[in-house]
């Protein structure tokens, strides 16, 4: 085992695909293109008074699984209150986003069940349908059609389809409307990963509500919303939104949360802080918009010379394709060096192979950060391959 892990290392070393955690301080300078804190509340001092609050009554921990002792009452504010946010009838509360789709997807999965997923879905997903032991089917990203044929296709009496409102590495919206319809006409549940939409998208007075909130999806019996509270809300946790009865038998057969510590009471105050932020300030969502088009509009002019372009969409996700996962690493610590933090996707983080740089706009970036780093990432392109 020793000697495979060595082999191993090493092929990492000759791919450049070796990751290593970088500790990241307290008071660092850098401009930050690289975290999910969408809106800029991870550093509220809302937040962390929220929190320390909780930690004072509640003590560090939860304690024990939600099923033991670990469910205070803010748990259950936070699920009501997530709820009415993102226009769905319920929400449970989980210790991770991640913990939260392989908690739906294995509960509601199984030999019986087909899942029909788009093929970019997060590894989070991935795993969920591995355990649910369920047959699994991808469809080309973002193809209605395929999916409708492969649902059409089943012998098993239950399916669902799985995608992303806005996926994580493109950043790119799923149709999300073509997907309700096959829904409906399949006798299919519908799951939205809403991780890097809620607190970004949503238009007029849903806005920053995610992308279901809203419109046909929300509240519909077939459709199933999973969420992460460590992007937008700036805290930690995940949440699964849906009926009632989708509810209760999470509760009794999801055993990612049955069988989990619950939620710090911490992270949960802090959780429906950034809710409550999010419902009384949706400026911010409209901010993370417009500086992610103004991030695209200033890198523009390099990309066009190097005939690429900044993959610039609804959300704050953007993505620029590299010639290799070398001059992706290269570019990223170019980037460090000067001041600017940015997202380095190699395989296999990346759905297409392809190797790339993920910028992703927030709401408290300012004009000058914004010029400035479009300034450095132009001139450190201008020298890649």
């Amino acid at each position: 085992m020793t000697q495979w892990l060595e082999r191993q290392a090493s092929v990492r070393d000759r791919r450049g695909l070796v990751r290593l955690p970088l500790p990241r301080a307290a008071d660092e300078q850098f401009i930050d293109l690289a975290s999910n804190d969408y809106l800029g509340l991870a550093a509220d001092p809302r937040l962390a008074e929220a929190a320390g609050a909780a930690s004072a009554l509640w003590g560090a921990g939860a304690t024990s699984s939600r099923l033991v002792a670990g469910t205070t009452r803010l748990h259950l504010d936070l699920e009501q209150e997530l709820a009415a946010l993102a226009g769905m009838e319920t929400a449970l509360v989980f210790s991770s986003g991640y913990l939260a789709n392989i908690g739906v997807i294995t509960a509601l999965g199984g030999p019986g069940t087909l899942i029909v997923a788009d093929e970019h879905c997060h590894a989070s997903m991935i795993d969920g349908f591995r355990l649910s032991r369920s047959r699994t089917e991808s469809f080309t990203h973002n193809s209605v059609e395929e999916a409708g044929r492969l649902l059409a296709a089943r012998p098993e009496p239950r399916a669902l389809i799985a995608v992303e409102s806005v996926y994580s590495v493109l950043g790119d919206e799923a149709p999300l409307a073509g997907l309700l319809a096959l829904a409906e006409q399949h006798d299919a549940m519908l799951v939205v990963d809403e991780a890097h939409s809620l607190g970004v998208t949503g238009a007029g007075n849903f806005q920053g509500r995610g992308s279901v909130a809203g419109t046909a999806l929300a509240g519909h019996p077939n459709v199933i919303v999973t969420a992460t509270l460590s992007k937008a809300l700036g805290s930690q946790g995940g949440a699964v939104l849906g009926s009632p009865l989708l509810r209760e038998h999470l509760i009794n057969r999801a055993r990612s949360f049955i069988f989990d510590t619950g939620l710090a009471p911490a992270s949960a105050a802090a959780a429906l802080a950034g809710v409550r932020i999010l419902r009384d300030e949706p400026w911010r969502a409209g901010s993370v918009r417009s500086n992610a088009a103004a991030l695209a509009a200033g890198l523009a002019p390099c990309l066009e010379v190097r005939g690429t372009s900044v993959d610039q969409t609804a959300g704050a996700v953007q993505s620029i394709a590299m010639a290799s996962a070398e001059s992706a690493l290269a570019a990223t610590g170019a980037a460090r060096t000067a001041g600017v933090r940015i997202g380095c996707f190699r395989p296999p983080s990346v759905p297409d192979g392809i190797s790339r740089l993920r910028l992703t706009a927030r709401a408290t970036l300012t004009p000058t950060e914004i010029k400035d780093s479009c300034a450095i990432l132009s001139g450190i392109l201008e020298e890649l391959p």
